[in-house]
């Protein structure tokens, strides 16, 4: 199961990194050591670090929360800003060009722009549009991360009991 939370992570990172997206790339890097942290403490039998883990769980979800309303643009969050790139780039969602179905068409700028903006890029044929595809991703790191949260306070009752039965 551990495995299927890091891997899931990875491959939220790699679009991420290929995006530009510098603030979900932080937090997949957080997610990512905290979750082996997690896991060298259900293996060293450490509950402190599985606690770490739970807290940080709770974290990762409000994170996915978040990007989920970025996204779909609640409460005055639009997803065409540069919040994602900390304000540094133009580049948005890899999936915004690159989704399921889509067409990518290069339209020449008109003289008085830059040509570094990445406003100059048609897609069409879309299956889902790129919004969506983030709403997933964050939806399936959310359903990940509840299940890690009971999985690791399972574990820490276990470890707890364990030591318990031990002093007596």
């Amino acid at each position: 199961f551990v495995e299927t939370i890091g891997l899931a992570a990875l491959e939220r990172q790699i679009f991420d990194f290929l995006g530009y997206q510098w603030a979900p790339i932080l937090g997949n890097f957080l997610h990512i050591i905290v979750v082996i942290l997690g896991l060298f403490g259900t293996i060293q039998f450490r509950p402190k670090y599985i606690i770490v883990y739970s807290v940080w769980t709770v974290l990762w979800v409000a994170w996915n929360v978040f990007i989920i309303c970025f996204y779909l643009e609640v409460g005055g969050l639009s997803k065409n800003t540069d919040l994602m790139t900390f304000n540094i780039s133009m580049h948005r969602s890899w999936w915004r060009e690159h989704g399921p179905g889509c067409v990518r068409k290069e339209v020449p700028p008109p003289v008085s722009r830059s040509l570094d903006d990445h406003s100059f890029i048609s897609v069409t044929g879309c299956i889902v549009e790129f919004q969506y595809l983030e709403v997933i991703h964050s939806s399936f790191q959310i359903l990940l991360a509840l299940l890690g949260f009971v999985y690791a306070c399972y574990v820490i009752s276990v470890f707890t009991e364990e030591e318990d039965s031990c002093k007596y």
